[in-house]
């Protein structure tokens, strides 16, 4: 139910900031900001419910809990980049976002170096 209000309250941020493109266009901007962040910290508020119900996860995972705080900080890499990126496309600045997804993605991959490690260890154990 909550992504339907929070949805909801985007196209309305984008039809408001329509209905101001006509009369100043920078306001497009401020607005398209505002919302985002609004929903960007929505988001994060939800997230720590989803770390509670990770820690209960992670009772489970014996001798694996590094990999669960990776898992978690690979999603807050994602989801950082991704909020970075989409802001400066709107801004109109596609070149710093791609810059920005660039950079997401060798920081995702250098930090699941650990988690391919221990895989590669455990192959060579069962050789």
């Amino acid at each position: 139910m909550e992504i339907i209000k929070l949805s909801l309250f985007g196209i309305m941020g984008v039809l408001l900031a329509i209905q101001f493109k006509g009369i100043k266009s920078e306001f497009n901007f401020y607005i398209g900001i505002g919302v985002a962040l609004l929903i960007f910290f929505y988001a994060v508020n939800s997230l720590t419910a989803l770390i509670s119900e990770l820690g209960v996860l992670q009772k489970y995972l014996k001798g694996g809990e590094s990999y669960l705080g990776t898992l978690l900080k690979i999603v807050g890499i994602t989801y950082i980049c991704e909020f970075s990126s989409g802001i400066c496309k709107d801004a109109g600045f596609s070149s710093v976002a791609g810059q920005i997804e660039v950079l997401g993605k060798l920081a995702v991959m250098f930090a699941g170096l650990p988690i391919l490690l221990a895989v590669l260890e455990q192959i060579q154990g069962f050789m």
